[in-house]
């Protein structure tokens, strides 16, 4: 079993940046991809950004060029630094790990 915790995400306003963290604890050493997904209100949970163990990465449309994701393996620890936010970003943010361990999510509000 993994288990993830995330960081507290907050309330910022559009164009600025915020940083999500998300650490994992339990059977790290089974840990392959990781990642971010996001669910606004009244839509479907989407990829934000994946991870390999490697560091290959890959980002939804939407994203591209203004999030990165990064991960520490030493800290068992995935990144998502967050620029140029936009209103539309606004969403619970979830970590997850292999794709069936995820975290508990964590609310990003952007204001306009």
């Amino acid at each position: 079993q993994v288990q993830l915790v995330e960081s507290v995400g907050g309330l910022v306003q559009a164009v600025g940046s915020l940083r999500l963290s998300c650490v994992a604890s339990g059977l790290t050493a089974r840990i392959g991809g990781m990642g971010w997904y996001r669910q606004a209100p009244g839509k479907q949970r989407g990829l934000v950004a994946d991870i390999t163990r490697g560091g290959n990465t890959n980002y939804a449309t939407s994203v591209k060029g203004r999030f990165t994701i990064s991960r520490d393996n030493a800290k068992n620890t995935v990144y998502l630094q967050m620029n140029s936010l936009k209103p539309e970003d606004t969403a619970v943010y979830y970590c997850y790990a292999n794709l069936n361990s995820w975290g508990q999510g964590t609310q990003v509000t952007v204001s306009s």
